[in-house]
């Protein structure tokens, strides 16, 4: 029986390091999570520390005594007998299975050619300079520049903020995998400033990666703080020390997602002219001529 309990427990800790951290990689802070959500700060807080109500307990030692997986219960109606198979044979497969599976399930276009299509998104955190960079460089090239909020904005005659309001995070992410999937189809040279978040989403973030070359811009969380309140996007909470503290613990959140983009570019400490000169070459080095030739 207390191995059970100890068990038990190690699955608390684990659901609340995994809540913690889908709260921390989507920026959200435990304050918004509780307006959004209708919980308590406290009981987040709790969550996340490893406390959580004991029915998920309960309901793990029902899905253990029937021998069955505790997603399996809680899972929608959407749910089909064969996703439980295809879940088993990813959890087996090979990395080389899984790659060609997923470029099945994505339509098999992403990668198709020998060619690397002439698609290049940003990614990185608020204040990184994807928008300013990306559009310089874009003209730079002769190539078009386009930033994916701008887009989502446009194609559903709604703002953002209205977005949210209206159809909540998940409504927003839905409508960002929508619109960055046209933008596959661009038939042109593209520069895609993306959104910070973009990363949090696996699915999302899985169609950036195959259908663009992806470059981090990269740079010191006392930088992108400065910037950000240069841009008067910072919403004022009167605590600079817990503001940075938050960011702090987004981008080493999600880092680890930025550093699976092709590329880097780092933007501490340099000039914007410097900054435009790195990513201008990075974009140079992957597509050659076709940059070099428009750039001219």
């Amino acid at each position: 029986m207390a191995g059970a309990v100890e068990q038990e427990a190690t699955f608390l800790t684990d659901l609340g390091r995994r809540v913690r951290h889908a709260r921390t990689v989507r920026g959200l802070s435990r304050k918004l999570l509780s307006q959004t959500s209708g919980l308590s700060e406290r009981y987040i807080a709790q969550l996340e520390g490893g406390q959580g109500n004991v029915s998920i307990i309960l309901l793990r030692r029902v899905a253990n005594a029937m021998g069955v997986r505790l997603d399996d219960l809680i899972a929608g109606n959407d749910v089909t007998p064969d996703w439980q198979v295809m879940r088993d044979l990813v959890a087996q497969a090979a990395p080389e299975q899984i790659a060609a599976a997923k470029a099945l399930l994505a339509g098999g276009a992403l990668g198709a050619g020998n060619a690397p299509k002439p698609r290049v998104a940003v990614v990185g955190l608020r204040g990184a300079g994807k928008s300013t960079l990306g559009r310089m460089v874009a003209e730079r090239l002769g190539w078009t520049f386009v930033e994916l909020n701008a887009e989502i904005e446009r194609e559903n005659a709604l703002s953002v903020k209205e977005i949210f309001a209206i159809y909540g995070q998940e409504g927003y992410r839905r409508l960002e995998q929508a619109a960055l999937r046209r933008l596959t189809e661009h038939p042109g040279p593209l520069i895609l400033a993306t959104s910070g978040g973009i990363v949090a989403e696996p699915l999302t973030y899985d169609l950036l990666l195959q259908a663009f070359f992806t470059v981090w811009l990269k740079a010191r969380p006392e930088e992108h703080m400065q910037r950000v309140r240069n841009q008067d996007n910072l919403v004022r909470t009167g605590d600079h020390a817990t503001a940075m503290q938050e960011l702090r613990a987004v981008l080493a959140s999600r880092e680890p997602l930025y550093a699976r983009a092709s590329a880097v570019v780092d933007t501490s400490d340099v000039p914007v002219e410097t900054m435009v000169d790195r990513l201008a070459a990075v974009i140079e080095s992957r597509f050659g001529a076709l940059a070099e030739r428009r750039s001219a």
